[in-house]
């Protein structure tokens, strides 16, 4: 047809050649996809045509969810808005209003936060214990309990979780088991291989990799993805397009970014031990065969002044977040675990001298001169 200008301003040439393949897969940036018929239509309902109304599903989010569970070896992924809305798709995918849930005390801010105001509202009870103790863990588990919620390197203490002994509650006393292993990466753990039922990844952090992205991927059970699935559709917490094309980016690079975060992180946990002004150094012993993970802890002495240290940092940012390729720092009592009831974090351990520390992946000598400097000027 030989369209007026307006139209064809709108319907200019689009259409590629069967043959011609993308060594990248392109970005799906569009809200809808287009049916020939209704027929066609019909063919999407009958789960012969994948693709309808991105709210529902999208190539690229596809993409950014099985990616993550072939890394986890699990045969289900999906992929959210954020990492906490991939959290409350799992929670929701388990517990309904009536039911109750065990979670580890010493839980990220965030998902503290969610558990705390927000699944009373829909009639969830959440009780948090030390799962260091398993008498703990089972003594707290009641009728309707239904999910055994923890991380797999706790946010910000970095304690490694024993996932064998949560799959083995799990299958005990009948609960599904679900881990948050955004620190540890499927490059240290794969949470799923030990008989853990959901897994959660903020894709935000050590899967997108470059500070640009805000995602979730939750893995796991078919059905329970299943699920989860709906619920991220109907409470509309999908993923945009281009937030998942960049996640699947990252992605590819993941592994050889956390060889480097890593080892820099045990470089750097290892010379602050004994530093003058640093009370304690949190970093894990043993998380993998890979390595303890990228992130240090450290509580400074109560003579050092904690203005002062973040003031002299130089190049190190101060950010709310982590897990881009620089060194950052965050301070959790006035971040991440700012919601967290005082008395909470005092039992915790989390004090007002606490730092929280991201390594990043520049040169090992740089971080560590960094940080000892600072520390130095604060005494």
């Amino acid at each position: 047809m030989d369209f007026h200008f307006d139209t064809k301003a709108v319907r200019f040439p689009r259409k590629t050649k069967e043959d011609t393949v993308s060594k990248v897969k392109p970005i799906y940036q569009t809200s809808a996809f287009v049916f020939e018929d209704l027929d066609e239509l019909e063919s999407f309902y009958e789960g012969k045509k994948d693709y309808l109304y991105t709210r529902v599903s999208n190539p690229n989010t596809d993409d950014l969810g099985m990616g993550v569970a072939d890394l986890e070896g699990a045969p289900k992924g999906l992929a959210t808005s954020s990492g906490l809305s991939a959290i409350l798709a799992g929670v929701l995918s388990v517990v309904k209003a009536g039911d109750h849930i065990v979670a580890c005390e010493d839980l990220y801010g965030g998902t503290y936060s969610l558990f705390e105001a927000e699944l009373p509202d829909f009639g969830i009870e959440v009780s948090f214990v030390d799962f260091t103790k398993k008498e703990e863990v089972e003594n707290a588990i009641r009728s309707n309990t239904k999910l055994l919620y923890t991380e797999s390197v706790t946010n910000p203490l970095l304690r490694v979780e024993n996932l064998t002994m949560l799959s083995e509650l799990g299958q005990k006393h009948e609960l599904v088991t679900m881990v948050d292993n955004t620190f540890a990466t499927p490059y240290l753990l794969q949470p799923y291989r030990s008989g853990i039922d959901l897994v959660v990844h903020s894709a935000t952090k050590y899967i997108g990799g470059h500070s640009d992205v805000t995602a979730g991927v939750l893995v796991g059970r078919e059905d329970l993805l299943a699920k989860a699935k709906a619920k991220v559709i109907n409470l509309g917490a999908n993923l945009s397009p281009f937030e998942a094309w960049l996640g699947c980016r990252g992605l590819k690079t993941m592994s050889v970014r956390m060889e480097r975060h890593v080892r820099n992180a045990a470089f750097l946990a290892d010379e602050l031990k004994g530093v003058e002004g640093i009370k304690n150094v949190y970093y894990p012993e043993y998380v993998s065969e890979r390595g303890n993970g990228a992130m240090v802890s450290i509580e400074l002495e109560e003579s050092t002044d904690v203005k002062t240290f973040f003031k002299s940092l130089g190049w190190v940012k101060i950010i709310p977040t982590l897990a881009g390729l620089d060194t950052t720092v965050s301070y959790p009592i006035g971040t991440s675990h700012r919601t967290i009831p005082e008395s909470t974090r005092q039992k915790l351990g989390i004090t007002k001298q606490l730092v929280r520390i991201s390594v990043g992946i520049e040169n090992g000598n740089d971080i560590v001169a960094a940080f000892k400097q600072a520390v130095e000027k604060s005494l």
